[in-house]
């Protein structure tokens, strides 16, 4: 479904500020996959994120998603095959807009747009039972404005226009770290429901080892660019959070640096 081929990126090259943040990176997904992915404070979870989703050019290496290579191609021309979620729940959506106008420029990503602009019957009758199935009560709010939304409840409807048109890859930014954990807890409840009803291939960083754990079916961890350790199927499920720790100890050499990661464990 995507690979990444030696992928590099270097910001600031030639500076003092350099930063390699991603060093000949390698990944593969089979379709359907759900991966979490975990690493230190500057492993390059995110740059790999933004690098798929075409934020920035990457130096080298090919990127490529069912087939297509896209590595050329910039960010509004790989909205058709990507959904995102990001950590701010205040990115995903645009607070002066109504819920309905919201996941209607969801509903038309990767679209021809005309001048016209209509929502039908029809259209809205959809939205109504997206929504009914975040159990948020937001069903009965279409023409609320998006800014009058809690931070969760704009993440979940977030969350629901990265689906809306069953993306071939989904990526998950830390997209629960700005929540409370009660809030946390039922948006990440309703990733997991959304990702295996739509039978999605998901990247999903996370800061909560316990939650990279148990969620997806395969977990990889990264450090200095690189995927330093990468696990699937049963010999995931028997993890615990001490096994990682040691794992990126045993891979990196170096103690586990993530104040967020060790605080939540």
């Amino acid at each position: 479904m995507i690979e990444l081929k030696h992928v590099s990126k270097t910001f600031n090259r030639g500076t003092v500020n350099e930063k390699r943040a991603l060093d000949g990176l390698n990944l593969k997904l089979n379709e359907g996959d759900f991966v979490t992915i975990i690493g230190g404070n500057g492993a390059g979870k995110s740059t790999m994120l933004n690098a798929v989703a075409g934020v920035f050019p990457v130096d080298c290496g090919k990127i490529e998603i069912d087939g297509t290579d896209i590595t050329m191609e910039p960010e509004y021309k790989r909205a058709k095959y990507i959904g995102r979620v990001f950590q701010d729940p205040m990115k995903g959506t645009c607070a002066g807009m109504q819920i309905e106008e919201n996941l209607a420029l969801a509903k038309r990503r990767g679209q021809h747009r005309g001048l016209g602009w209509q929502l039908n019957a029809e259209e809205r009758t959809l939205y109504r039972q997206q929504l009914q199935s975040l159990g948020l009560g937001l069903e009965t709010r279409l023409s609320d404005k998006v800014g009058l939304l809690s931070g969760g409840q704009r993440q979940a409807v977030t969350l629901l226009m990265a689906t809306l048109q069953k993306p071939k890859l989904l990526l998950l930014d830390e997209h629960t770290a700005a929540l409370d954990p009660a809030t946390a807890a039922k948006v990440l409840k309703l990733t997991c429901e959304i990702v295996e009803e739509n039978h999605l291939t998901a990247l999903m960083v996370t800061h909560n080892m316990k939650d990279a754990i148990n969620i997806g079916n395969r977990l990889i961890m990264m450090d200095s660019g690189r995927i330093i350790y990468d696990v699937s199927g049963e010999e995931k499920m028997k993890l615990t959070v001490e096994d990682l720790l040691h794992k990126f100890e045993e891979a990196s050499g170096t103690e586990f640096a993530n104040d967020r990661m060790m605080l939540s464990n």
